[in-house]
């Protein structure tokens, strides 16, 4: 793979966005339940440190899922481990109305959602050394060479997810593009705040639902591959 050298960047105050807006079809209902659960679920990005304790009302592990789709996955993690915080970000407006629909139908209380660019949340919002864990379940894998620069695991965000984890705590992706599987390899193996808990890809854990996305690569012939990677206890950046 021929990812991108850089030097360390641990707090990247510019990027190209993984994602591209589109408005995509809201239903009525999804519009609904957006307009009703985020005031009580939704936490609205700005330029500050969020006290994640204060924003669940608790003392718990949190775990940042970025990129929740429809929300299927994200709220099935959050009901099957009710002993842990999840906040969710999404930027897609449909995306994020299914999961406050679940959210509510579901009586989920440890779920959370901010609907923004994931990499200015961990920027500005989320203190350094504050997560147990992050999810980054089938990222767009730009798989155009001319748009490598898109893709959302770059060097100076794996540098910057890093040190949002706690020591030891844990940065599990998954992708069913065998291409993007090897550069998220790369890159994470190239940051020296993390370190790989298998000898390349970690086998896909019982905990973590099947996705559509996973449904259809499987379907397509694509292998998903999961890589889990940890904060490291010793030897840590400033």
């Amino acid at each position: 793979m021929n990812a991108p050298k850089t030097s360390r960047a641990p707090e990247p105050r510019a990027h190209i966005r993984s994602f591209v807006r589109r408005q995509g079809h809201l239903s009525g209902a999804q519009a609904r339940y957006r307009d009703a659960m985020m005031p009580k679920i939704g936490a609205p990005y700005a330029k500050r440190l969020l006290d994640l304790d204060a924003l669940f009302g608790r003392a718990a592990p949190k775990v940042l899922e970025i990129g929740c789709g429809m929300g299927e996955t994200t709220a099935r993690i959050a009901a099957d481990h009710p002993e842990n915080d999840y906040l969710g970000v999404e930027v897609h407006t449909p995306g994020v109305g299914s999961l406050c629909k679940r959210i509510a139908e579901m009586g989920l209380a440890n779920l959370r959602v901010i609907q923004h660019d994931a990499v200015e949340v961990a920027r500005d919002m989320l203190p350094e050394a504050s997560l147990s864990g992050i999810h980054v379940f089938f990222p767009d894998p730009w798989p155009k060479k001319r748009h490598w620069k898109r893709r959302l695991i770059q060097p100076a965000f794996a540098a910057l997810l890093a040190s949002r984890l706690k020591p030891g705590g844990y940065l599990h992706c998954a992708t069913d593009w065998e291409e993007y599987a090897a550069w998220m390899l790369e890159v994470l193996a190239a940051e020296p705040g993390l370190v790989n808990t298998a000898r390349e890809y970690a086998p896909r854990p019982d905990w973590r639902p099947l996705t559509k996305f996973e449904r259809r690569g499987l379907r397509l012939g694509h292998g998903v591959r999961d890589l889990v990677f940890a904060r490291k206890t010793f030897g840590l950046m400033p």
